[in-house]
């Protein structure tokens, strides 16, 4: 008898190589602009903005950003996902870079070798997690703080499924994702995202697009820091 899929399972195990085929044209081309109403191009701006040469990618996709923002020259870029597929997708549209691959769990603690990273991206990441958004994007972060440098940047976007105002094809569409388990953000709010880079971060952004928000946060504070590792 087939053992029922886990909530965490759901929410990677939909992303499969046929699925992958159609994820730029239907997520980043269609979704993206026409329900949850954050054209691409906005997240390619993030990134643009926030990717430095030593770069951690957690949540890989299909590597579409990686593959448009990547400086040239020889950058240090890692891919992390539970999800092999994705970063075999992933690194196979990036081979050039030669990324590191790791295949782990970010809601446990990591294993990762090697030296830390400038800066991490946690891109339509949160969404597919399950659980309360400020305790899943608490867990992330504190796993993958120890491999941030001093004044690195942590820096992705979210759809939110909360307290905010979603156009009908957005409810029907997010409704369903959330009954299939392929969404669990059915209470992510900006609140709890504003909460888990302030208790974290120096300084932090946000800014929501449609039902989607972009963040950023910069610096580890000092008393997180302490707390962390005392």
């Amino acid at each position: 008898m087939k053992a029922e899929l886990t909530d965490l399972e759901k929410g990677y195990m939909a992303y499969t190589r046929r699925s992958l085929a159609f994820y730029d044209w239907w997520v980043l081309g269609v979704s993206n602009k026409m329900i949850w109403k954050c054209p691409t191009g906005e997240i390619l701006d993030l990134y643009r903005e926030h990717l430095s040469d030593n770069h951690l990618e957690v949540g890989v996709g299909t590597g579409y950003f990686l593959e448009r923002t990547l400086p040239q020259g020889k950058p240090r870029v890692a891919l992390l996902d539970i999800n092999r597929d994705c970063l075999e997708v992933a690194a196979a549209r990036i081979s050039d870079y030669r990324p590191e691959i790791h295949q782990e769990n970010v809601l446990e603690p990591l294993k990762l070798q090697g030296a830390g990273y400038d800066s991490i991206a946690l891109n339509y990441l949160l969404h597919c997690l399950p659980g309360n958004l400020e305790i899943k994007a608490g867990k992330v972060l504190d796993h993958l703080a120890p491999y941030l440098h001093e004044k690195g940047t942590v820096f992705g976007s979210t759809i939110l499924g909360a307290d905010i105002k979603r156009p009908v094809l957005a409810k029907i569409l997010m409704n369903r994702y959330n009954k299939s388990g392929i969404f669990s953000n059915r209470q992510d709010s900006l609140g709890a995202v504003m909460e888990a880079l302030s208790t974290r971060f120096k300084t932090f952004n946000v800014e929501v697009h449609g039902c989607v928000v972009l963040f950023s946060g910069k610096g580890l504070r000092d008393s997180y820091r302490e707390k962390m590792y005392r």
